[in-house]
């Protein structure tokens, strides 16, 4: 028999199964123990009246024996126990097969039992019970049972009609409570269909959010909302990189243009041919950020992680930045006081640098800078901190965004793409860390990089 694949039909069929073997048994356990029950209380009566009619042979031996005509051998008493509506009938037998004495009602042809026969014994309707004691050879008891089979066929019956009723109620609940239960497995695949067509602003309806698959679906819908804002920044990614690189291919190509039009002097080529450098080398810069992320995002991009410490790393990084300090008419003011770590240092001196040269590209004129590093609590913690004109409220939360520039302009400024602080967070997250800004206009900004 093939099994169905659906999980509804394997689950009532599961069900099913086992309500079946449950219902036939506690029907035949019940009707066992009706059974034994009422042969138990029959055969109680028939080895009672079993054990009078051989007392009484004892008592009425001498004149049993003797006498030609036959006395009664039951007292008024005993006699009862023979004289009822349940028919209780006696055979006895002495060495022959015939019988030498039964009672009225006994049926015709009882045949003697053996001595390897059951005790008691069914034949028909009738149950008997014997004894095989003197002065007789053979003792038989029995009574016809015909009305306790009809009520045991009855109960049977019955039974058998109530457990196929709690069957079929119960298959039919289990189908309902089968299919409410994996409802939400079919809003779970539409849903996922209509996404896989493209429209990612679906969700799952999670009405039951207690149950396993409510939470599934709370998952889920967690889930595609992050796909759809991983689409969206994507597409907007993609957008963004596409306006940051035709810049510097429209320079080029007007410049080329341009000096093919006509016959330039040599210093006019040379002209053309240094802003084609230039537009190159900015491209060339977006390219490697460009792949730069796109490895962080695989997890592909090595670190060699060995011990460093992060004041070591940002006074490396302060010399190499102090030049533009100078330039810019900026003061710088550092507490480095040791930071032990563990990462690659190189990368985080990537990061350090990314930060200082922000904190000198947007800072005011004749501005400050502060740089420190401390241990807290056991967590490797850089703070730069600069007094320019700081961070809108509007644009703090997009700060790592890539391709996102505070002034919301298009192309860069000052050879500034919009990726340094995207690659920054991607560096700090590989090493386990945190990076977090905290800003206000006109009074400065102050990132914060953390490190276990």
């Amino acid at each position: 028999m093939r099994i169905p694949k659906s999980i509804r039909w394997r689950l009532q069929l599961w069900y099913g199964a086992l309500l079946v073997a449950v219902l036939s048994g506690f029907g035949f356990t019940a009707f066992h123990f009706a059974r034994a029950r009422q042969l138990r209380r029959i055969d109680e009566g028939l080895q009672k009246r079993v054990s009078v009619l051989v007392d009484a042979l004892r008592v009425a031996r001498p004149a049993w024996r003797t006498d030609v005509r036959p006395r009664p051998i039951f007292t008024p008493t005993q006699a009862e126990l023979f004289d009822d509506e349940a028919g209780h009938y006696f055979v006895i037998w002495m060495q022959g097969p015939e019988p030498i004495l039964s009672s009225l009602v006994a049926p015709a042809g009882v045949p003697k039992p053996g001595s390897g026969d059951a005790l008691p014994r069914m034949r028909g309707d009738f149950r008997e019970t014997f004894l095989f004691a003197a002065p007789v050879n053979c003792v038989l008891v029995g009574r016809r049972i015909s009305a306790e089979q009809a009520d045991l066929r009855t109960l049977a019956a019955l039974l058998v009609t109530v457990g196929s009723a709690v069957l079929a109620a119960g298959f039919f609940g289990g189908w309902w409570f089968v299919t409410r239960a994996l409802r939400p497995i079919a809003e779970i695949s539409a849903t996922a269909e209509k996404i896989a067509a493209g429209d990612l602003s679906q969700r799952i309806g999670t009405a039951e959010t207690d149950s396993e698959l409510g939470q599934l679906a709370a998952v889920l819908n967690s889930t595609f909302t992050r796909l759809e804002t991983a689409f969206a920044q994507q597409a907007r990614f993609t957008s963004d990189a596409a306006h940051e690189l035709r810049t510097p291919v429209a320079v080029m190509l007007t410049q080329t243009q341009s000096a093919l039009a006509r016959e330039r002097t040599a210093t006019d080529y040379r002209e053309t041919l240094e802003s084609c450098q230039r537009a190159t080398q900015r491209m060339r810069r977006l390219i490697e950020s460009l792949l730069e992320l796109a490895r962080f995002d695989a997890g592909q991009e090595p670190l060699r992680r060995v011990a460093c410490d992060l004041a070591k790393i940002a006074a490396e990084c302060i010399e190499l930045i102090r030049p533009l300090v100078t330039a810019r008419g900026l003061t710088m003011h550092t507490a480095l006081s040791p930071a032990p770590s563990y990462g690659d240092a190189e990368r985080l001196a990537q990061v350090v640098t990314n930060l200082l040269a922000n904190a000198v590209a947007y800072n005011r004129t004749d501005g400050e800078i502060r740089v420190t590093t401390e241990l807290r609590g056991g967590i490797a913690t850089l703070t730069v901190a600069n007094t320019g004109p700081g961070i809108s409220a509007e644009n703090l939360p997009h700060i790592f965004e890539r391709f996102h520039r505070a002034d919301l302009a298009r192309t860069g400024s000052a050879g500034h793409s919009g990726l340094g602080l995207a690659i920054a967070e991607a560096i700090v997250h590989a090493h386990g860390g945190t990076i977090a800004v905290v800003s206000e206009e006109e009074k400065g900004a102050t990132f914060t990089v953390r490190l276990g």
